[in-house]
């Protein structure tokens, strides 16, 4: 009978042990997590950056958004298309002209990133006309910022690019 009685000691004085192990590198462990966070670069936000809309002429006329990082700011946009939309219905949100996720894009000081936007995606004269356009960070959609387009775009199935580095691969070709 004593046999069975030493068993359940011999656990809890282990037991014991490695939590004292684990209590003293755990300070240890958390000092090393903290400083890696600290020195990540973290996903940006759409209040984080600045953005300028212009038109290109090139696979028949697209919108070239620019984002940069505001001053004193270093975040990353993943390879993914904005979110963005003409006006409030849904017909006017656009949706992804990739199919993949492109490489992730840095921010910081004059780096910029961009994507490519083209309204209409159809033939014939229908669609709808706006002036504007809303803008923001795939993900932080209730912090959109509406720009003022350089032209009235007649919209009809809009797509966009995924941002990238690169404004030569944030043209948006349609099928």
């Amino acid at each position: 009978m004593r046999s069975r009685f030493s068993a359940p000691s011999a656990r809890l004085v282990l037991a014991a042990v490695a939590a004292v192990a684990v209590a003293a590198t755990a300070p240890t462990t958390a000092a090393a997590t903290t400083d890696s966070r600290s020195n990540a670069v973290r996903a940006c936000a759409t209040k984080d950056l600045s953005f300028k809309v212009s038109l290109k002429t090139q696979a028949g006329g697209y919108f070239l958004v620019t984002a940069k990082a505001k001053s004193g700011i270093t975040c990353y946009l993943e390879g993914v298309f904005p979110s963005a939309s003409f006006g409030s219905s849904a017909d006017t949100e656009v949706a992804p002209a990739e199919h993949s996720v492109s490489e992730r894009v840095t921010l910081s000081g004059s780096t910029a990133a961009y994507a490519g936007i083209n309204p209409k995606t159809t033939t014939g004269n229908h669609g709808k006309q706006f002036d504007f356009l809303h803008l923001s960070v795939a993900g932080d959609e209730t912090n959109a910022v509406t720009l003022t387009l350089p032209e009235t775009a007649t919209v009809d199935r809009p797509v966009a690019t995924n941002w990238h580095a690169d404004p030569a691969d944030a043209v948006p070709f349609s099928n």
